[in-house]
């Protein structure tokens, strides 16, 4: 099992980043997904997710209308589309899968079953 975080870097406050998770060694569409944020010092916290179906998505309150959550089944990716960036959205970006029959998505870290390495976001003021 892989996933793999790509599109992260350093951007000025009130730029653009595109972040993928590219996923492989399990059936995608079984699973809902996630990312996750953590910043130095901070808890992980939920930042976006996706059913398995791509029907339902959910943000977390400091990202609601910046940030666009997507997958793509036939590459086995999920995106995260980040607009508007804040100096606060500086963090590592984990990718993660979660296994689950309703098509729903859960907001808990400690339901998902696989995790990416992650990758650096940098937003300078």
């Amino acid at each position: 099992v892989q996933l793999v975080e790509s599109g992260g870097g350093l951007v000025q406050a009130g730029g653009s980043l595109r972040l993928s998770c590219k996923a492989s060694g399990f059936t995608f569409d079984d699973y809902a997904m996630g990312w996750f944020r953590q910043a130095p010092g901070k808890e992980r916290e939920f930042v976006a997710g996706i059913s398995w179906s791509g029907g339902k998505t959910y943000y977390g309150d400091s990202v609601k209308g910046r940030f666009t959550i997507s997958r793509d089944t036939a590459k086995n990716t999920v995106y995260l589309q980040m607009n508007s960036l804040k100096p606060e959205d500086t963090a590592v970006y984990y990718c993660a899968a979660d296994f689950r029959y309703g098509d729903y998505v859960s907001l808990l870290r400690y339901d998902y079953d696989y995790w990416g390495q992650g990758t650096q976001v940098t937003v300078s003021s």
